[in-house]
């Protein structure tokens, strides 16, 4: 029997009370027969059925108490936990960041200092892989692989300043042909990163992406034409409030080709559509281990 629910203590309060009383009747019915036939150890009978009794009433009222105080406690915890929830929500319904991406995207060859990078430390925060790839024929083989950057200027359309960006996956779509990239490492995300340009006056997100090097998702001596692309993205305010969404973008092919290859592609529309409400990361945040 579950003695936490109200129902229950009451039926077994009665039980008892019931019994304690039938009997204590009882005794006081047969209490001359008792003293007749057992002389002093029928009253002695009779008095420790009282004072056993009386234990049992004083046990059951401290389980009573007990039941309660724990009732109470596990009502304040709730309440404690609702509260939480609800300045936690508050707080992150006026502290996230929403953004856009604009005006031109630039597809390059990675820098060889971050490439040298990688080789060396086998760190794979700030690049994804093209899917398929085994990451540690990477570090053994790089002269089979081909490492490109992106740069995607953006502003925060809506919300706090943006501390932190991410994606889960990237998707370049091409005519009926689709290139996904994904974190490596075990990780679920890959970092961004975020540059301010002075001359533009914008800030800048660069992912690095590694790709076979017969792949043919970029060429730089030939036009890349793509459709659209979509990004898994995950964005985090200066305040450590996160939002999860994903960003497609829409542009026409690329308006010229640098004499190092890049191509660069004007961004014609881009959306954002949300995958989860904001929520708060974390409310005490630790320094990050150093890269």
């Amino acid at each position: 029997m579950n003695l936490k629910k109200p129902n229950n203590i009451i039926v077994v309060m009665l039980i008892v009370s019931i019994v304690v009383f039938t009997v204590s009747f009882i005794l006081l019915i047969i209490g001359d027969y008792l003293e007749q036939t057992f002389n002093v150890i029928g009253i002695r009978i009779a008095t420790l059925f009282v004072a056993f009794s009386s234990f049992c009433s004083s046990t059951l009222f401290s389980l009573l108490i007990l039941l309660h105080n724990k009732t109470v406690s596990q009502i304040n915890d709730d309440n404690n936990r609702r509260a939480e929830l609800f300045r936690d929500l508050q707080f992150a319904s006026t502290n996230y960041s929403i953004i856009e991406f604009m005006d031109r995207m630039l597809i390059y060859d990675e820098s060889q200092r971050y490439i040298d990078r990688l080789l060396t430390k086998r760190i794979m925060d700030f690049h994804m892989m093209e899917a398929n790839i085994q990451e540690e024929d990477i570090y053994t083989n790089p002269s089979k692989y081909s490492f490109i950057s992106i740069k995607i200027p953006f502003r925060v359309i809506e919300g706090k300043m943006v501390s932190k960006i991410t994606f889960t996956k990237l998707k370049f779509e091409r005519e009926e042909q689709v290139y996904e990239f994904y974190s490596g490492s075990g990780l679920e995300e890959s970092k961004v990163f975020i540059l301010y340009n002075e001359h533009t006056k914008r800030n800048n997100v660069i992912i690095n992406l590694i790709t076979p090097i017969d792949s043919p998702f970029f060429n730089k001596k030939a036009v890349n034409v793509f459709t659209k692309i979509k990004i898994h993205i995950n964005i985090t305010s200066l305040l450590g409030v996160e939002v999860r969404g994903t960003s497609e973008l829409y542009f026409t092919n690329p308006e010229q080709i640098e004499g190092d290859g890049t191509n660069t592609y004007r961004i014609n529309s881009s959306n954002f559509s949300l995958l989860t409400m904001p929520i708060v990361t974390k409310k005490y945040p630790e320094n990050e281990k150093s890269i």
